[in-house]
């Protein structure tokens, strides 16, 4: 299909959607000479009106509070879906898909709960799904894993891709403050949602996780299949206390391909080593470490959020689009998640994990309680690294600080259970999984 102008719609005008409007309106002779592709802006949906934006000037008829301007229009040949949430984002691109046109989301929500469907549909009537936004913002991973690392097999990977947790461990680590004292300045500051649940929770790395495992291992998996856990319990003294080992706490995003052939899906506070690259990942950037059989060790960093950094990958998604309106074919990496769906690559439960752990137990201040632990530790095949004992606390408990050796997670679990019926033990254990392959 010639045409001399793609017609663009968006459904949304919030912060990224006038991030895309803006480098649509003001980078438009740009955009065609490097693509040879003219993008025309042909409508915006925002919820109430008039509407106006600092730095964008748009026609008087562009905006419009009905979607079905944009999903239903024949004259627009590609959807921008930038209204999130679930429900009523599946809707319109369901529709948008059906009505034949090609669409471009950074919707990870969305996709980790109904990414096969729409990519099954979107086959069907031969439109492209594009998706580079919806993980790590402006980084461009998503079309890395898909096209530049091809040809390789990809051992692991391990990612920071939620900038609230970042802000906030970075924050707690470099200033040595609390974690709720650091939450109230991200909200503050605009880093943290209201109810920032879906981040300090680590949902939203997760769903990122998904539609990673997704390009990487053509596996199509649910959030209800791997363990999902948030930096809600890092306290002050674990920031320390991994500091003076040697480390630095990271919400990461990992998987890996075990040997049979399943893979290693979770998200949590990880120890990783202070000299590592990923360790020096700051603020509310993100970053992703890919490692491939062939490649070897690759790192991509940048901003993970934010108006211009998003709508950047948006942008590229939605110029992709405009090709395959030209060429009248749809994405490859439609088909690679489709590939997902037949993949017989399983899930790794946590349980059968091997890693090496960071614990600090609260025990009463008298001999014969390290030699206790440690019996029960290698009773259950775990073997202590380093322990250090940490100031008292008062009412004579004192820090017990170990490392251990790699054990099996469904070990360490049943040793910890036998632990907490010692007398001597005075709380549950905080207990931090340690990746020392970051460190590079």
């Amino acid at each position: 299909m010639d045409k001399s102008c793609i017609n663009v719609g968006i459904l949304g005008w919030g912060t990224v959607g006038t991030g895309v409007s803006k480098i649509l309106m003001n980078q438009n002779s740009l955009i065609a000479k490097n693509s040879g592709t003219e993008l025309c802006l042909k409508k915006i949906v925002k919820r109430t009106l008039p509407a106006t934006r600092q730095g964008v000037e748009l026609p008087m008829d562009c905006l419009t509070t009905d979607p079905a301007e944009v999903v239903d229009n024949p004259e627009i040949d590609i959807v921008v879906e930038l209204i999130g949430g679930v429900t009523t984002a599946h809707s319109l691109i369901k529709r948008a898909i059906q009505n034949g046109k090609h669409v471009v989301t950074a919707n990870k929500a969305l996709l980790a709960e109904h990414g096969g469907e729409l990519f099954q549909l979107a086959s069907e009537h031969k439109v492209s799904l594009n998706f580079e936004a919806s993980t790590a913002g402006g980084i461009p991973i998503i079309k890395t894993l898909q096209e530049s690392f091809a040809g390789n097999q990809i051992h692991s990977l391990y990612g920071i891709v939620n900038g609230t947790c970042n802000y906030i461990l970075t924050e707690m680590h470099e200033r040595a403050v609390d974690f709720s004292d650091v939450l109230k300045v991200a909200q503050d500051k605009g880093y943290a949602e209201a109810d920032p649940t879906l981040d300090v929770e680590g949902i939203d790395a997760a769903q990122k996780l998904i539609l990673l495992i997704a390009l990487a291992y053509r596996s199509n998996i649910s959030l209800s299949q791997f363990h999902v856990e948030g930096i809600t319990s890092i306290t002050q003294k674990e920031i320390q206390y991994a500091r003076e080992l040697g480390y630095v706490i990271k919400l990461l995003a990992i998987a890996k391909l075990t040997d049979g052939n399943r893979v290693e899906a979770r998200v949590h506070p990880t120890l990783v080593p202070e000299r590592s690259l990923l360790a020096n990942v700051g603020g509310a950037f993100n970053a992703v470490c890919v490692i491939g059989d062939a490649v070897g060790p690759t790192l991509f960093y940048g901003q993970g959020a934010g108006e211009m950094p998003t709508a950047s990958a948006v942008v590229a998604d939605v110029i992709d689009a405009a090709k395959s309106v030209q060429q009248g074919v749809s994405s490859p990496i439609s088909q690679a998640w489709l590939a997902g769906a037949q993949a017989e690559v399983g899930v790794c439960p946590i349980d059968d994990i091997e890693t090496r752990y960071y614990i600090r137990f609260v025990v009463a201040d008298r001999p014969g309680v390290l030699a206790k632990i440690g019996t029960i530790l290698g009773n259950w095949q775990i073997s202590i690294a380093s322990v250090i004992q940490k100031d008292p606390h008062g009412m004579e408990t004192v820090s017990l600080v170990m490392l251990t050796h790699k054990a099996q997670e469904k070990n360490m679990k049943a040793a910890l259970a036998e632990i907490y019926t010692l007398e001597d033990v005075k709380d549950e254990a905080q207990l931090i999984r340690i990746e020392e392959e970051v460190d590079f």
